[in-house]
């Protein structure tokens, strides 16, 4: 069984908010397209350093979290941000892992998003 790759759009869901409420110009909002892989063995969003800072995520709070090969890293959590694929959205927060790892799009977006893989 191969590999699924999804083209996604992640937003920040703060510059969002701040753009409905008239304080950012549309053309302002921190966007970016990204190729994640689908992870149907991933929880979360995971993205990576530079994608934070594009985007300008904030940092709610840090966690464990369990990697594929059952080690445990410190990760920082941050968000929100929006995810939009084909005609479907969703909110959420991702995990950010340093360095230049492959985004991975996991379950509770997917199932979210109501979409099948």
């Amino acid at each position: 069984m191969g590999f699924t790759y999804a083209d996604i759009e992640l937003i920040s869901a703060d510059d969002l908010a701040l753009n409905r409420r008239g304080f950012l110009p549309e053309d302002e909002i921190k966007r970016m397209r990204v190729t994640a892989l689908v992870d149907s063995g991933a929880f979360m969003l995971v993205i990576n350093e530079h994608i934070k800072q594009q985007l300008d995520l904030p940092v709610p709070e840090e966690r464990m979290v369990q990697l594929a090969k059952e080690s445990e890293v410190r990760a920082e959590i941050v968000g929100p941000v929006e995810i939009r694929f084909e005609n479907r959205a969703t909110t959420v927060r991702a995990v950010m892992l340093p360095g230049s790892v492959e985004s991975l799009l996991g379950v509770i977006a997917v199932e979210d998003m109501d979409v099948v893989h």
